[in-house]
């Protein structure tokens, strides 16, 4: 997929808690890409994930907390069916217009597993997320989604090497 079309910021979902509310990596997510979106001047936000454990949908409160962060509801998109990283992005690709600038808006941990995902569905696309220090995660949970994601990333190469050997 070429880059030279318009940008496109795709904010990776995250639970939803009781009462519709967003988890603190949901608001940190959707914050994160409300500002990556303003700041580039991209042309469409995407908004991921289905409804977990809580409804709604992850995808339609992120989206908006970024409308409240000031991007143009016009310019947002909502995949509200996901819910792995490989269907967040599976799902949102044919909302992506051919061409475009793809930015993966996720933790600075799950950058890598986004990133991977992405490539192996055909995306040429960049992260941004917010680092440690600014990501407001205390040390115990950044020692937990590291640990996990040390293993999620293996893990998730082999799947999706799996998914294409198989056609």
């Amino acid at each position: 997929m070429s880059t030279n079309g318009p940008g496109v910021v795709i904010v990776l979902g995250a639970a939803v808690w009781p009462g519709g509310q967003a988890s603190p990596t949901l608001r940190r997510r959707a914050e994160h890409g409300a500002r990556v979106f303003l700041q580039s001047g991209a042309a469409l936000l995407i908004t991921t994930g289905g409804t977990g454990r809580h409804p709604p949908a992850e995808a339609l409160v992120a989206a908006a907390i970024c409308r409240r962060q000031g991007v143009p509801a016009a310019a947002i998109l909502c995949e509200d069916q996901s819910t792995t990283t490989l269907d967040n992005l599976r799902f949102a690709t044919p909302l992506v217009p051919p061409g475009a600038r793809i930015t993966i808006v996720t933790d600075y941990y799950h950058i890598p597993r986004a990133l991977l995902t992405a490539r192996m569905l055909g995306l040429r696309a960049r992260g941004a997320a917010l680092g440690f220090a600014r990501a407001d995660i205390n040390p115990r949970q950044h020692a937990r989604m590291i640990l996990r994601e040390a293993f999620a990333l293996p893990a998730y190469a082999l799947r999706l090497l799996w998914r294409r050997w198989r056609g």
